[in-house]
């Protein structure tokens, strides 16, 4: 028999579940504080009788020093690169002579000395190009007797964009449209990117040679491999135009490509265009990268919140990458496992980065896909929620994070004339959690870790999370 708690969790009981959102929305807001880019700058570097003082808690490494000259620059590109040179403008002071980061258009945040760009994003545009160039002018003024400080985040990509002689940002786009619909991964988007660019892959770097480089950056990918963030403006670039060819050769999309990129490639991979610069290369004597924060840190936070609410937490040891119907549905396959173990509440953590593969014209992101498919697995489980989201607020081409769900979802869409394999068939997601008002919509944050995963797990012999909370009140 179950308990009169387990009774309450009903299908029209919307106060209950307003009450476990808000606890999930808890969660996501103290995983995304952790990764703040002003608190992990301010915590990674001081200043000390001239001396900058730079100590990365990522990479575990002593603390580094550096020379500090009378004259700092600031660049930089990123969703959160903005409030990174904001930070170090706070630590460096009147050194900052200047500087030019890019941020998403829309985006707006304070800064004294550095000049805020704006940039297109997720797709590059005009914007993107002219403020690489500004970019490219400052790193031509600066001596070999100044400091260069980096400021790098995940949306860099799209919001720096230098296209290759020859080429053009129609040919970019042409490159970055297919790789998205075909469902490549990061790694090899990015392989294509660096070869079709005169920043990327170590070539900002070389623009800078020989002025000391600093480079700040913050993780997007898995692994936190630096070369593939951003495409690695700052770092050695171990692939090659080859490389580049075999994968749209793997995704069959030579014929589709544009001529001059094909042009471009072949010329390339015959040695009659610059490669980027490699590991090893002299001009990265000069260069310093520093990792400040990744989705680790920002699942740490939830795990600690989740602790702080009464929830045992559980974090994925490994990220969530792949698929995503297919790695949802596994997600999902776990999550019932524990829900028939589980004697007290639980919160299952998990971040990654999946891929969505274009099947139809709709709209929706890797988030909103990810929730659906697990709302499909678990449809009519009891004692559940998830909240599947990206931590820089926004998921795909819409103004949402992610979405909502519980065991109840599929019944409900269905109740508004919803069919939720279709609309997974038509990639059109964000239609069926707005008909729902399913959607996460926090805004842009200012960050950007790839993405969380936040689920809470109810025993039936327990009283709800929700619940404990609602009583109090």
């Amino acid at each position: 028999m179950s308990s009169p708690d387990c009774d309450r969790l009903v299908p029209n009981d919307m106060t209950l579940t307003q009450a476990v959102r808000a606890q999930l929305r808890a969660l996501f807001t103290a995983a995304v504080a952790a990764v703040d880019p002003r608190t992990l700058i301010g915590r990674a570097t001081a200043v000390d009788h001239n001396q900058l003082l730079i100590h990365s808690h990522e990479l575990r490494a002593p603390t580094s020093t550096f020379p500090l000259p009378e004259r700092v620059f600031i660049v930089g590109a990123g969703k959160g690169a903005g409030l990174l040179a904001q930070g170090l403008e706070a630590t460096l002071g009147a050194r900052v002579r200047g500087g030019v980061v890019v941020i998403p258009t829309g985006v707006s945040v304070n800064t004294q000395r550095v000049t805020l760009v704006h940039g297109e994003h997720p797709l590059p545009g005009p914007g993107s190009l002219s403020s690489a160039e500004q970019v490219r002018t400052l790193l031509a003024l600066t001596h070999p007797s100044d400091l260069l400080c980096f400021c790098l985040t995940g949306g860099a990509s799209s919001l720096l964009v230098s296209p290759a002689v020859g080429l053009s940002l129609n040919d970019k786009l042409a490159v970055n449209r297919l790789l998205l619909a075909c469902g490549a991964d990061i790694h090899e988007l990015n392989t294509v990117r660096k070869h079709l660019s005169q920043i990327k892959g170590g070539h900002l770097a070389r623009l800078a040679f020989p002025t000391p480089l600093v480079s700040f950056i913050l993780s997007d990918v898995i692994d936190d491999d630096l070369s593939t963030i951003g495409s690695g403006p700052t770092v050695p670039d171990a692939s090659t135009f080859h490389d580049a060819w075999n994968i749209l050769e793997r995704y069959q999309l030579l014929e589709q490509v544009p001529a001059s990129v094909l042009t471009h490639l072949v010329a390339g991979c015959r040695g009659l265009r610059t490669e980027t610069p490699k590991p090893g290369d002299p001009l990265f004597a000069q260069v310093h990268n520093f990792l400040l924060g990744s989705n680790r840190i920002a699942l740490a936070a939830a795990a600690t919140t989740a602790k702080a609410l009464g929830c045992l937490p559980f974090v994925s040891p490994t990220p969530l990458v792949g698929d995503t119907t297919a790695v949802a549905q596994q997600f999902a396959a776990e999550l019932r496992g524990q829900l028939v173990t589980i004697r007290e509440p639980v919160c299952v953590l998990a971040g990654g980065e999946t891929t969505v593969r274009l099947t139809g014209h709709g709209k929706g992101g890797r988030n909103q896909e990810f929730a659906l498919v697990v709302a499909q697995a678990l449809a009519g489980e009891e004692r559940w929620a998830l909240l599947s989201a990206g931590t820089d607020g926004i998921d795909g081409p819409t103004d949402a994070a992610g979405a909502f769900v519980d065991g109840h979802t599929v019944q409900r869409a269905r109740a508004h004339g919803l069919d939720p394999a279709q609309l997974l068939a038509e990639n059109d997601s964000y239609r069926f959690f707005t008909t729902l008002g399913d959607l996460f919509s926090p805004g842009p944050t200012g960050t950007n870790v790839m993405d969380l995963k936040i689920a809470l797990l109810f025993p039936s012999e327990f009283p709800l999370l929700a619940e404990r909370e609602l009583g109090k009140s």
